[in-house]
């Protein structure tokens, strides 16, 4: 797979990460969801750089940015590209694995965060302690051990779409990029390598630290375990608030694109 011509490498001190830098004006950061990478964004990325600088990285161990050599953390890999391109504040938009990466780099580098957006997600704690999350986790673990992307989407059409539907109901196209994008990063892996992350932890009572507007937008299809913690997340910070956009899943920004770019515009203006 040939790296795009306007993709840029930022050289952290455990190899260059990958990101996506366009447009101009204030920043706004999306991160993807996991074993996906820049692309998960395509149908935004040109929305947004129309009014502000949109940088999309690819988080490390994904994509183009090299993997992990040595413990680490996902705020700080962050925090060190925001520092690096001297962006200030900017505005985190983040789906899953991303979603905890924007709450937790309001926690722990606070100054260079404006605004939250989460969706398919709530806080490491949830994602680390969750029943639910953990056997999502473990289904991971095993197609993906296996190097089996078709177990991979079915496994998790089946169980965060659940029985409102079935694959047959996801537009191919969409299969076919998360396809595409999780089978370059796979073969990143080996089976059994170290998993080098170091996790964020007690991020549910610290929750009131998070003191910029949050949103956490969710599609009304995610299980209610995960919805009831984006409400407990808008509830517990002192500016938060939920929307759900209706019939979809975790893929809400390529599932219903306009809808999620009207949704994420209109908050991105009120900040």
């Amino acid at each position: 797979m040939t790296v795009a011509a306007d993709l840029r490498f930022f050289p952290s001190t455990d190899g260059d990460l990958a990101y996506l830098d366009a447009g101009s004006g204030d920043p706004v950061v999306l991160m993807h969801c996991g074993f996906v990478d820049h692309r998960f964004w395509a149908d935004q990325i040109p929305a947004l750089a129309a009014e502000y600088r949109v940088i999309a990285p690819d988080v490390r161990g994904h994509g183009f940015s090299a993997n992990a050599t040595e413990p680490f953390r996902w705020p700080d890999d962050l925090a060190a590209l925001l520092r690096h391109l001297d962006t200030g504040p900017a505005v985190l938009v983040g789906v899953s694995m991303g979603g905890v990466i924007v709450t937790d780099t309001a926690l722990e580098h606070p100054d260079l965060v404006r605004a939250v957006v989460t969706c398919g997600a709530a806080t490491g704690d949830f994602r680390y302690q969750d029943p639910w999350t953990q056997g999502i986790q473990a289904e991971y673990a095993r197609t993906l051990g296996a190097g089996d992307i078709e177990g991979w989407l079915a496994a998790f059409l089946r169980v965060v779409p659940g029985e409102h539907r079935s694959a047959d109901d996801i537009d191919p196209r969409i299969m076919e990029r998360l396809r595409d994008m999780a089978l370059h990063t796979i073969t990143k892996h080996t089976p059994g390598e170290t998993d080098w992350h170091v996790k964020v932890t007690d991020s549910w009572p610290r929750l009131p630290e998070i003191d910029v507007p949050v949103l956490a937008l969710n599609g009304t299809l995610e299980p209610v375990e995960l919805l009831d913690a984006a409400e407990r997340l808008a509830r517990t910070v002192p500016n938060g608030r939920t929307e759900t956009i209706e019939g979809v899943g975790h893929y809400l920004n390529m599932e219903k694109p306009e809808e999620f770019n009207r949704i994420l515009l209109d908050f991105l203006r009120s900040v």
